[in-house]
């Protein structure tokens, strides 16, 4: 997938992924594309409700060899 900027939040544990994937997505025009890479399991549903409390579009969320990968839409 397409995307406008990379985040990566590796190494880091709730709520440090979705505070930097926050202020990343200020930073960006509407319509553009955020890729986080992350390691803390709880983030799945971390960046579930982040992306339905903000209105930023959750694209696609996968886990490879304990690597969890997010594409978000800025609102």
């Amino acid at each position: 997938m397409q995307f406008d900027r990379e985040l990566d939040v590796k190494g880091l544990n709730c709520p440090l992924p979705i505070l930097r994937t926050k202020k990343a997505l200020s930073e960006m025009y509407s319509g553009e594309v955020l890729h986080v890479l992350a390691t803390d399991a709880g983030s799945v549903k971390d960046f579930e409700a982040f992306a339905r409390q903000t209105g930023n579009e959750l694209l696609s969320s996968s886990e490879t060899d304990r690597i969890f990968e997010y594409y978000l839409k800025r609102k």
